[in-house]
């Protein structure tokens, strides 16, 4: 099976695109626009990103080069959509505790070679990963407190520090942004076949090994979201990692 830049391929995502803007109208979501550039703009990366991995590739230091170009995208992304552009270093350390642990471990342990073919397919893997559990928590956490700003005065009223009546406010949603990661491990090769799996098929290898490609991505999107989600919750109690008008109300 192989997909090649055709006008077949053009006729499909025009149609695509398409129904995912008459969903959005009738739907009234309201992002039917933001829907057509977001293909249009994905089509351009891809192209421009398809050349530059060509050449980048070809040697270690310009792989590490391109997914640290790929972290400092995702970063800028992520901030943007929680809105914590102010605080963007302590969310790209908390992404960076998730996606650096993976990578050691990985080559660490001789289970991928350490070159480029390995380092940026495995690095895009686990960065965009990060930035998605970063994203889900921030949109979960964030709302919280600004819904529950009496809940955290009456934690402070009692003496309890701000750490303390932020943390009350988090205890019950927390480690949800780690669940749709959780539910694609649980049921992969029953619901779904992920892009890693299909990917090592495409590319010619067997079976298994695209199984033991996919449990090692699939189990480390786990334990990365796991480690940035924990690591960013410590930023958020200690109002280190908080939007700016979450920065104002949650005084101590």
């Amino acid at each position: 099976m192989s997909v090649n830049p055709s006008w077949q391929l053009l006729a499909a995502l025009i149609l695509m695109v398409a129904m995912s803007v008459v969903a959005s109208r009738i739907g009234h979501f309201k992002m039917g626009r933001g829907m057509a550039w977001a293909a249009v703009r994905a089509a351009i990366q891809l192209f421009v990103v398809s050349a530059i991995i060509v050449a980048a590739i070809a040697h270690l230091w310009s792989s590490a080069l391109f997914v640290g170009a790929m972290f400092a995208i995702a970063v800028w992304t992520t901030t943007g959509r929680v809105g914590t552009r102010n605080a963007w270093a302590w969310s790209a350390l908390a992404m960076a505790s998730g996606v650096i642990p993976l990578l050691i471990i990985v080559f660490a342990t001789g289970t991928a070679p350490l070159n480029g073919y390995s380092l940026v397919p495995i690095g895009s893997i686990f960065v965009g990963n990060m930035m998605t559990g970063h994203t889900l928590n921030g949109r979960r956490v964030f709302p919280a407190l600004r819904d529950n700003i009496a809940t955290y005065e009456a934690v402070l009223s009692i003496g309890l520090p701000r750490s303390n009546a932020i943390g009350m406010v988090l205890e019950p949603i927390t480690g949800e942004a780690i669940v749709p990661a959780l539910d694609s491990t649980r049921t992969v090769g029953l619901v779904t076949l992920p892009g890693a799996f299909i990917g090592v098929l495409l590319g010619g290898g067997s079976a298994l090994q695209a199984g033991a490609a996919q449990l090692l991505v699939l189990v480390g999107i786990v334990a990365g979201q796991a480690v940035t989600v924990m690591v960013m919750n410590a930023f958020i109690r200690r109002a280190l990692l908080l939007p700016r008008d979450l920065r104002a109300r949650l005084r101590p």
